[in-house]
């Protein structure tokens, strides 16, 4: 048999570059506001950084840019350096690390979500997440129930659907994401209905047609030819014995009848435009 080598194990230290700052924490303690305190603040979260950096790396799989992460965890630091009280006798690295840590999770928990999820319903989303996941170790890897997972966190059915739906609300979908799993190149866009234009054009036409029948006849003639056939007005004039302008006086005085008769729906007894001209 071969030999088994052991090597030492080291000791794990997540901070073993951790600055030597003690002093200069109990010097800040008695420092009053100011110049000087801001400046002694600034070297030591310089001093620190490293380490909420590290933090925040600890973060990155979850969708943020490590860039925003390790600005949130300096903010932390930052608020961390100012809070620390020497005289409680707890080193500094104790405290500022939960005050790190809460710092970035409440910026998941505030900023990251792309639909707005009330506070009471996040914390459900996390509940039934966790529960999901220790449920889910079996062979068949299979999603638990509804109602093994209301038995397992104690909450009630209707608050672990609710935790349910929360858990795709953290992130959307581009319209612009494959609609399913086929790959026909059809996005979520294409899914969407759009308004049908002609709908508007039946309306206006249902709205003209009694106007039309109470016009003379010359004048539905006119019409006719002018729309229907696409004549120009001195065609028509030439067709009909009259003059262009005559057809344009014609066409006008429709115009102003029928838009009159559907914008106010009144029905004179006898139309101005229906004299014969």
């Amino acid at each position: 048999m071969c030999a088994v080598r052991y090597r030492p194990q080291r000791a794990r230290h997540s901070h073993d570059d951790a600055p030597d700052t003690t002093k200069d924490f109990e010097r800040l303690a008695k420092l009053p506001e100011g110049p000087e305190r801001e400046e002694l603040c600034d070297r030591l979260v310089e001093a620190w950084l490293p380490m909420a950096h590290r933090l925040a790396a600890k973060y990155r799989s979850r969708g943020e840019s490590l860039e925003d992460l390790e600005q949130v965890a300096a903010l932390g630091l930052v608020k961390a350096v100012n809070r620390d009280d020497p005289s409680h006798g707890t080193p500094f690295v104790p405290f500022a690390v939960p005050t790190i840590t809460g710092e970035i999770r409440r910026h998941f928990r505030d900023h990251t979500w792309d639909v707005h999820v009330p506070r009471r319903v996040q914390e459900l989303r996390n509940k039934v997440r966790t529960a999901i996941r220790e449920l889910s170790t079996g062979v068949d890897d299979r999603t638990p129930s509804t109602e093994r997972i209301a038995e397992h966190t104690g909450l009630p059915v209707d608050e672990v659907e609710a935790g349910l739906e929360a858990i795709g609300s953290f992130r959307s979908l581009s319209l612009d994401a494959t609609a399913g799993d086929s790959d026909d190149g059809f996005s979520l866009a294409d899914t969407f209905g759009h308004a049908e234009p002609d709908y508007e054009t039946v309306v206006a036409k249902e709205a003209v047609k009694p106007c039309l029948r109470e016009l003379p006849e010359r004048q539905r003639r006119v019409l006719y030819m002018r729309f229907f056939r696409d004549m120009t007005q001195s065609r028509i004039g030439q067709e009909l014995g009259i003059s262009q302008m005559h057809v344009s006086r014609l066409l006008n005085k429709s115009f102003e009848y029928v838009r009159h008769r559907v914008e106010h729906e009144r029905r004179p007894a006898r139309p101005r435009c229906a004299a014969r001209v």
